[in-house]
């Protein structure tokens, strides 16, 4: 997973244990004590101990909710103001996109607009990650949106598949006006990875923790 961007970022607000935590919750949504305890690996009285240090810091929450039989459990979920700990990037995709309108021609130039961002970012990253087999693409790829704000990870599902998942949306207010933001990632992610069929499973905007693409290898035809 890279997160490297996001320790560093978090490292100067939050001490390192609640910091995992936070990571924790951001990346697979609600969880128990006894969850975040295995994940971040101390105690059941420690993590009670963090957790009730970011609750009265205002950084989580918790609901009761039902899990399966039995009694209702204490679900932690972070607060609106924990969202303010991660990077948006909202300014320099501001000044960028004013930067080509005023080039573009208006309102009317919207999707031509998204279109040259992702043109800049396939040049960018080509530079990066030209001649590197798929795997490697995938995991330059998401060192590459970590890198951008977007708490990226990837994993290999079989010989030929992977999955490359966004735990935070850079982009979020812009994406859910304009649509031809998140075409445009795909437009990206398509073209740097050529050889293989980039498919969107989650998508945030549809109510999704995170957005996550399929990366299938595609199958040469006529070859050995």
């Amino acid at each position: 997973m890279t997160i490297g961007p996001f320790n560093k970022a978090l490292g100067a607000q939050l001490q390192p244990t609640r910091r995992k935590i936070v990571l924790a919750l951001k990346q697979q949504g609600g969880m128990t004590a006894a969850e975040l305890a295995g994940q971040v690996g101390i105690t059941s009285m420690g993590i009670r101990r963090h957790l009730t240090a970011l609750e009265r810091d205002g950084l989580v929450r918790y609901d009761l909710e039902q899990r399966g039989q039995g009694r209702p459990s204490y679900v932690y979920h972070l607060s609106d103001k924990a969202e303010g700990l991660f990077p948006k990037n909202y300014a320099p995709l501001a000044n960028e996109l004013l930067g080509y309108l005023s080039h573009a021609g208006g309102e009317t130039a919207v999707t031509q607009l998204f279109e040259q961002r992702a043109q800049r970012r396939i040049r960018n990253a080509t530079a990066r990650l030209a001649g590197l087999s798929l795997a490697d693409r995938v995991a330059g790829l998401a060192e590459i949106l970590s890198e951008d704000g977007y708490l990226a990870e990837w994993e290999q599902v079989d010989a030929d598949a992977f999955l490359l998942s966004e735990h935070n949306c850079a982009v979020h207010d812009v994406a859910a006006a304009f649509r031809a933001a998140c075409n445009s990632e795909l437009t990206f992610l398509a073209a740097m990875l050529a050889d293989a069929v980039v498919t969107r499973e989650r998508h945030m905007l549809a109510g999704e923790l995170r957005c996550a693409y399929r990366i299938q290898r595609r199958v040469s035809s006529g070859g050995d």
